[in-house]
This record gives structure tokens, sequence and C-alpha cells, in this order.
């Protein structure tokens, strides 16, 4: 049986509700909160898109890889939402998996679409991580990444029509769950 998880690391792609629920479930469990995406902004002392556009998503990427593996090394537990392409190192994903609940947030591309389009961050936080508009690449995409998401979970949750109420009460139990296994 898995040990105790120290962590709950949620995963998915853009807007699919991970800093949200990740504040919600963090407080919940009375555990620690870490956006990695506002933690790379922070360190780097600038918004994501002004980082890419400096550096490149390679860079971006390194950075976010280091501090994904930063994060799984820390003794104290935490709700950790992590950046939509933090999948994307999946040489870590395994272990990670294994240690700790990792939670991948999904929705539909519809639903994704609109909370891109209604989220003041987006320009800033979000910048385009193909040729394409934000928009125009979310099947692709998503497409891509659905089976490393699907292959570096431990639980699934549809945020399209979940209320974020019940989705933190199914966490906190899946969370508990392997707690108490």
């Amino acid at each position: 049986m898995m040990a105790a998880p120290r962590k709950i690391f949620l995963i998915g792609y853009r807007a699919t509700g991970k800093s949200s629920l990740g504040r919600a479930l963090a407080a919940r469990l009375g555990l620690p909160f870490l956006d990695m995406d506002q933690e790379i902004e922070t360190r780097a002392g600038q918004p994501i898109s002004a980082l890419v556009a400096a550096e490149g998503w390679e860079s971006f990427r390194h950075q976010e890889q280091a501090l994904l593996r930063e994060l799984a090394h820390r003794q104290e537990p935490l709700v950790i939402a992590t950046g939509g392409g933090a999948v994307l190192h999946q040489g870590l994903w395994p272990q990670l998996k294994a240690n700790h609940l990792v939670v991948w947030l999904t929705a539909d591309i519809a639903t994704i679409g609109a909370r891109l389009a209604a989220d003041p961050v987006t320009a800033s936080q979000r910048p385009p991580l193909t040729g394409q508009t934000v928009q125009a690449e979310i099947a692709p995409v998503l497409a891509e990444r659905e089976p490393l998401y699907r292959r570096s979970a431990n639980y699934i949750v549809d945020t399209t029509a979940t209320p974020l109420a019940v989705a933190v009460k199914q966490l906190v139990v899946a969370y508990r769950n392997q707690t108490a296994g």
C-alpha cells in the first residue's frame, strides 16, 4: 500500500481549476498551498509572459522542472498547483505518483476556452504555447498532453460541471483514504 502522501499535486491543462481548487483544498485540509507559476514569477521577478519572451519556453521549462524536483523533496505537506505543462517532465512523475496524491483536473474544451477568456491574468500568465492564439491551441495541445496527464495521475476530477465544494470534498476523501492506507 502507498505510504501516506505528504503532498497533493494538481495537474491539468490551463484553466481547469488547479489554483482555485488548490487554495480551497489546502484551506480545508489545513495545509500550505503553493502555485508553481506564481512561485516561478516571484523567483524570476517578472510575469511568465515576460520570462518566456526574454528567455524562451525552454528556459521556463527548465525552471519549472527544477522547482518541481525541489517541491518533491521538501518534507512538509503541501497542496501544489502545477503549471499546465509541468506534466511534460515525465521523468519525475512516476516517483511523484508513487509517493504523493497526483490529481488530474479535466474540463471540456469549451469550458477551458470560456475560463481562459474570462480570466484577466491569461495574457500575463498564459502566453501562447504554439504559434496559435491561446484559444486556438487548446484542442491540439490538450490532445498531446492528455496521455501524459492520464499516466501521471492517481485520481481524476472533471471540473467542467463539478462544483468547487464537491471537488474539494472528493479530494479530501481521496487524500484521507491514502493517508489511512
